[in-house]
């Protein structure tokens, strides 16, 4: 079991959860969620997520997780939502990372969408993002809403052959 760990940049604690690892490839290290993974914000009750699969790269700053979105539109909205974050870090069985609040997502239809550049302008002022963190996140949101829109891998067909392994899971 790998246990996921976001922070916020004063340290709150903000999502976490616990994972299985599912392997390593050239873009990361894997790890999978199966259905009914019980997924936290903070001290919040948990909530019991679908099936997923989540890359923690060796470089760069951010992760990404592949959802298992229903054909019928239940589910999750984004198959692919990839978190701004200092780069990621592992320590034994624990993998954590600084949430810097904005968000490249997917939707099914291809569609793709920077979320969240209204709390990162608020989170860099009321925590005092330095400039070489705020410069940081901007370039890994704008470079990889590009990757992730052109389907450039692993964000074409490698990240759902590892959701599959996610859902397979039990």
């Amino acid at each position: 079991m790998i246990h996921v760990r976001y922070t916020k940049w004063d340290g709150s604690l903000h999502w976490h959860f616990d994972t299985v690892e599912l392997g390593e490839d050239v873009h990361g290290l894997w790890l999978g969620a199966p259905d009914g993974t019980e997924v936290r914000r903070g001290d919040e009750p948990p909530v019991r997520s679908q099936a997923f699969a989540l890359l923690v790269p060796p470089i760069g700053w951010w992760t990404a997780v592949w959802n298992d979105v229903s054909p019928d539109g239940s589910g999750f909205s984004f198959e692919v939502y990839l978190d701004v974050c200092t780069p990621p870090t592992r320590d034994g069985s624990v993998v954590g990372a600084v949430d810097l609040d904005l968000d490249v997502a997917r939707r099914p239809d291809g569609t793709t969408v920077m979320l969240d550049e209204d709390e990162f302008e608020e989170h860099r002022r009321r925590y005092g993002y330095p400039e070489r963190v705020v410069d940081q996140a901007r370039v890994a949101a704008a470079s990889m809403m590009r990757l992730v829109e052109a389907r450039v891998e692993p964000f074409g067909v490698v990240g759902p052959e590892w959701l599959r392994a996610a859902v397979a899971l039990r």
